[in-house]
C-alpha cells in the first residue's frame, strides 16, 4: 500500500534541473535527461557511499584496547565492490551513446535548411527563397522582434533574429566568414563552433515551445566579441510561413528595384 501511494505521489513530480535548461529543441531535451540521470545517479551513489562510511565509523569505532579481530580478504565483497562500478560506468556509456546519436543525427528531407555564417562582428541567416537576414553589432540592426515582425528599438531588440518553425525539423549550415565563432544558444543546450574554410558543420534544431531565445558568439572572435549577440525566434508554422513569404515578397521587390534603378543610370 505505501508503495502504491508513493508512486502516485512521485507521479507528479518533475525531475530538477540542477541548475540546467530542460532543452527548448527535442534534441537539447535529450541532453537534459542524459544530464539529469548523471547526476541524479551521481546522488544515489553519493548518498549511499556516504552511508556505509558513516556505518563504518559507528560500527567499527574503537570500544576498547583489545585488538579486533583481524582478516585480510572477502572475496564476494571484492568481487562486488569491482563489478557494480564497472556495470554503472557501462550503463551511463550506452546512454550517452544513444543520445548523442540523436542529438547529432541530421534529418535527409528536413522541414527546412538554413545557412548561418557568423563574421566579424554579426550574423547573417539564408533561408530559401533568398530571404536573408544580416544583423552586424557595429550597427546594431534588428530585422526581427518577438512578434516575428519589425524590432521596436526600445522593447525587443535581442540582436539579429534566426527565425525557425515551431515543432518542425531546422537543418543548420554553420560557417564563418573570418575567424572561429561560436553558436551558442543556452536554452536549446547547444552550441557549436563556426570554423572558417569548413562547410559542412551541419546540425539539426526542432524547436518544441514557441517563443524568444538569447543566443551569443562564444569563442573570443576580436574586439567586440562581447556583444556579438543574436536571437531564435520560435513561430507557429503557419506564422513562420507567413514570415518567409513576406521576406521573399521584399527581396523580390528590392531586387525588381535594383535591377531597374541601374537599367536607368545606364540608360
Amino acid at each position: 500500500m505505501a508503495g502504491v501511494a508513493a508512486a502516485l505521489v512521485l507521479a507528479g513530480c518533475q525531475v530538477p534541473t540542477f541548475d540546467g535548461y530542460r532543452g527548448s529543441t527535442s534534441q537539447g531535451h535529450d541532453e537534459f535527461k542524459l544530464y539529469a540521470g548523471t547526476v541524479i545517479a551521481g546522488i544515489v551513489i553519493g548518498v549511499f557511499v556516504a552511508a556505509l562510511i558513516f556505518w563504518s565509523v559507528i560500527r567499527y569505532r574503537k570500544r576498547s584496547d583489545e585488538m579486533p579481530r583481524q582478516f585480510q580478504y572477502h572475496i564476494p565483497l571484492e568481487i562486488t565492490y569491482t563489478i557494480v562500478p564497472i556495470v554503472i560506468v557501462l550503463v551511463i556509456f550506452v546512454f550517452t551513446v544513444l543520445t548523442e546519436d540523436r542529438m547529432t543525427a541530421v534529418a535527409k528531407s528536413p522541414d527546412l535548411k538554413v545557412t548561418v555564417t557568423a563574421f566579424q562582428w554579426g550574423w547573417r541567416f539564408d533561408y530559401p527563397r533568398h530571404v536573408t537576414v544580416t544583423g552586424e553589432t557595429t550597427v546594431d540592426p534588428d530585422p526581427i522582434g518577438l512578434n516575428g515582425g519589425q524590432c521596436a528599438p526600445t522593447a525587443d531588440c535581442l540582436g539579429p533574429g534566426l527565425v525557425l518553425p515551431a515543432g518542425q525539423t531546422t537543418t543548420i549550415t554553420l560557417v564563418s566568414n573570418d575567424t572561429v565563432h561560436g553558436f551558442y544558444v543556452p536554452k536549446f543546450n547547444f552550441s557549436r563552433y563556426a570554423q572558417p574554410g569548413y562547410d559542412q558543420q551541419r546540425f539539426d534544431l526542432t524547436p518544441l515551445q514557441v517563443g524568444v531565445y538569447r543566443a551569443q558568439c562564444t569563442q573570443l572572435c576580436g574586439l567586440y566579441h562581447s556583444l556579438m549577440l543574436f536571437h531564435v525566434v520560435v513561430l507557429p508554422p503557419d506564422q513562420f510561413r507567413t514570415w518567409l513569404t513576406g521576406q521573399a515578397t521584399l527581396t523580390s521587390a528590392s531586387t525588381s528595384h535594383s535591377s531597374t534603378s541601374h537599367q536607368e543610370a545606364a540608360a
